[in-house]
């Protein structure tokens, strides 16, 4: 299957970022999102990135113009009509993705690909809501998408041979890393990610250390480029507490339980960087 158009749902850090990479391969973008001020702020920040790109020598200016120009903006799901592949990236909540699916089912090319940027949520379960569960498969990228090569291509029980082969070949062609993950919660990355996290706050939690402190020890005595506390607080720590909801329900294994300084912190909006606080002040 030849992929030549994409529509990116939901314009935040992700979604732009997943917009972005597929408009400087060389494919034609719609970047979607209900809010136009959102919308917006996702374009002006996609040419930002691509102005610093050309500073640092990493991109030329007539590469940078081009990439920009493959990037057109919509607050309407009916555009992705002429799409070859939909990636969404709203907000991981399995009620919003089951909604947006149903709609794109109905208003997407029949022979179109619908891909879920979820970290965590059973794109099986995703799947069955859409008439066409063999062509819904799930593509994990990772935060910052322009910088990060990995991309998680993770198959649904009903994902077909084809789908995988296109999101598989279309990955490489942005440049990633693919590695092929089954449908369990949390895949390979949050399952691994999320627990550590977790168990770095449960040592804060029971006075074992300090977050300078437990940051410290992964960064110098495990080689971390970052240290557990602070990655919390730059990915969002009611992100944090949804992915180990998940894993805790999925799984049913207490060795999952959410951290109560975890669920404390997000219950008194402390959810990091984006809030101005968490474990560490952004203020």
């Amino acid at each position: 299957m030849n992929i030549e158009r994409v529509m990116v749902i939901g314009a935040g850090q992700m979604g732009a970022g997943i917009a972005q990479v597929f408009a400087q391969a060389g494919l034609q973008v719609k970047l979607n999102d209900m809010n136009q001020e959102a919308l917006d702020r996702g374009l002006s920040g996609i040419e930002k990135r691509m102005l610093r790109a050309v500073e640092k020598g990493k991109m030329t200016e007539e590469e940078q113009k081009e990439s920009y120009s493959r990037l057109s903006g919509t607050t309407t799901l009916e555009a992705a009509s002429d799409c070859d592949l939909v990636v969404e990236a709203v907000v991981e909540n399995m009620e919003v993705k089951e909604k947006v699916f149903r709609k794109l089912d109905e208003v997407a090319a029949p022979h179109a690909i619908l891909a879920t940027n979820t970290s965590s949520l059973p794109i099986t379960e995703i799947a069955a809501v859409t008439k066409r569960p063999d062509q819904v498969i799930g593509m994990h990228f990772m935060n910052p998408v322009p910088v990060m090569k990995l991309v998680e291509i993770i198959r649904a029980i009903q994902t077909s041979d084809e789908t995988y082969q296109a999101i598989e070949e279309m990955t490489k062609k942005l440049s990633k890393t693919p590695v092929e993950v089954e449908d369990f919660p949390g895949f390979v990355s949050n399952r691994i990610l999320m627990p550590m996290i977790n168990e770095a706050i449960y040592t804060v939690y029971e006075g074992v250390a300090t977050p300078e402190d437990v940051d410290t020890v992964m960064k110098l005595g495990m080689n971390h480029p970052m240290g557990p506390l602070t990655l919390a607080d730059f990915i969002g720590l009611d992100t944090c507490l949804y992915i180990m909801e998940v894993l805790h329900e999925g799984f049913g294994d207490s060795k999952y339980r959410p951290c109560p300084l975890l669920r404390k912190y997000v219950k008194a909006g402390w959810l990091g960087k984006k809030s101005g606080r968490g474990f560490y002040s952004y203020e």
